[in-house]
Order: structure tokens, then sequence, then C-alpha cells
């Protein structure tokens, strides 16, 4: 478990997350003010135990009460709120929010059984900048709500990752081949094909998550382009490029673009796309300061 430096913030609501190892920076890099307050870690591709998640829970707990934002997988979930009753029934006040933003990992009429990826970042992001501002459990967690329901995430993988376990990939992909869809731990994808160009995997990938975004012309987004662990930031620049140019063709307006390596596979070479719909409160959280190793001072 991680706890923020000085622990629980007195008169703020705390937020504990946890998951596998496996995904750096994603759990413990969003760690730190106007973040999360802790973080509970399994093994690699497993999940926290529920008595860490639980420490977790007690160290995020300032007296405010605590939000408990994961990502939408069975051994998180499970743990999570297992470790959940088990603070309810110390008196402790707590909220769940799943988050679940990878759109080809499940179809709209079963959005409950989606993934949660590297969108998660933008919630510990707006979550945390309510908390920081004195919003109550509520507030804080109507906050990472909306951001859950105004976010989605696609990727693609173009090598498998290896466990350290094992030694061995997770799964085949030949070197001329390309998975749409696939999950952060090898999960399949929706379609493997012949390896495309950067600008047609943009295309693809930005045509999955806003077919579900009712962007019109004017509407304001933040773009995020995360490496799956293998993937140069010279290749990630490139997408983004075509990612900017198709949104600025509809009319939409970039708030804010985040580039780099966010929610990772091991060695994994790939990339996810997510964009989040903002409004005018979501895009002055989303601008609030933070610090944490992997988002310092502020997004600005």
């Amino acid at each position: 478990m991680l706890v923020r430096a000085g622990g629980a913030s007195a008169g703020e609501v705390g937020i504990a997350t946890g998951g596998g190892s496996g995904h750096l920076p994603l759990f413990l890099g969003y760690v730190g003010p106007g973040l999360a307050t802790s973080v509970a870690v399994g093994n690699v591709f497993s999940a926290q135990s529920s008595d860490a998640a639980l420490a977790a829970i007690r160290a995020a707990d300032a007296g405010r009460g605590v939000l408990v934002l994961i990502g939408n997988y069975t051994g998180d979930r499970l743990n999570f709120e297992l470790a959940r009753d088990l603070a309810d029934a110390e008196g402790r006040d707590t909220r769940l929010v799943l988050f679940a933003d990878d759109v080809l990992s499940a179809p709209p009429e079963r959005s409950a059984d989606r993934r949660g990826v590297a969108g998660v970042v933008f919630a510990y992001k707006c979550a945390g900048a309510a908390a920081a501002a004195g919003a109550s459990l509520d507030e804080v967690a109507a906050v990472a709500e909306r951001v859950a329901a105004r976010t989605r995430t696609a990727g693609v993988g173009l090598s498998p990752t290896v466990l350290p376990t094992t030694g061995r990939p997770t799964f085949q992909l030949a070197d001329d081949e390309m998975e749409i869809g696939i999950g952060i731990h090898g999960e399949p994808g929706v379609r493997r094909g012949t390896l495309q160009s950067a600008d047609a995997v943009a295309d693809t990938l930005l045509d999955a998550v806003t077919a579900e975004l009712d962007l019109a012309p004017g509407a304001r987004v933040a773009l995020l382009v995360n490496g799956l662990g293998a993937t140069s930031a010279e290749e990630l620049y490139v997408l983004t490029g075509r990612l900017h140019s198709r949104l600025d063709r509809s009319g939409v307006v970039v708030h804010r673009t985040l580039v780099g390596e966010f929610a990772t596979s091991m060695e994994m070479a790939g990339a996810s796309v997510s964009v989040l719909h903002l409004d005018d409160e979501l895009g002055t959280l989303l601008d609030a300061p933070c610090q944490s190793p992997f988002l310092p001072g502020s997004l600005r």
C-alpha cells in the first residue's frame, strides 16, 4: 500500500484506489495532492487483497469519508466491496465508483461489463481536485461518476506482454499484425488484421470512442493518448497529430492533451485513446493544481 506523503489531509474527502501491478504508472503514480490519497496494489495482473484494500480505505479517511475509485475488474471490485463492508462496520463513510471506459470490451447495452482502462486518470484528476477544494463525499463521488459517464477509450495492441512469472507472451501476434480492442491484460479484442498506418489506426480508435459521445461542433474535450509500455513517444505524437486534425475538422475544441504512458501493460506495444467530454466544472477541475511523479504541478 502507498499513502500520500503526510497522510490523508484533514478536512478533505479521501480517495482510495488500487488494482494489480504491471500497469505503471497506474495505480501507484497517481497518489498525491489533488489526486488519490492511497492505493492498494496486488501482484502482476492480480487484484489487491481485501486486507490491502481496507488498509487503503483506513489510510484515506480523515473524517469526511472515502471515495473508492477503481477500474471495473472482478477481483478489484470484489475485494474492495468486501473492504467497504468492513470499513462501514467500523463507522466509516464510503462511496464506490467503478470506471468502465473501454468501449470495445462490451457493446453499449452491456456497458456495465466494460473494462476500466487509461481514462480513469481523468477521474483521479477531477475527483481529486474536487476533494482538495473541500467538496463533500457525495459531491466528489458525483464528479467521478460524471467523468466516468463522459469518458470513452479504445486501444490497439501491436505485440504481446510477457508475464515475469512465466517468461512467456500472454498471446501471439505476428509482426505484421495488430489487434483492435485488446485489453491491458491481453484480453481478446474485436478485430485482428494486417498492420495499418498510424492515421488509419487513429481514425479507427477515434471513431469507436466518439460514436458514444455527443460531440457537436463547439464541444470541448480532453484527449489522452496512452502508450502501453513499448511504444515510442514519437509514435504517440504521430497518433496525436491525426486525432487533433480529425477533431479540429469536426469543430471539437481540444481543451487539454496528455501524451505518454499512463496505464501500461508491461512491455506491450500499442496505444489507447481516451476522450473526456468536458463541461465547465470538469474543465476547471482538470486544470486545478496537482502533484505526483506522473502528473506534476498541473496539466497546463
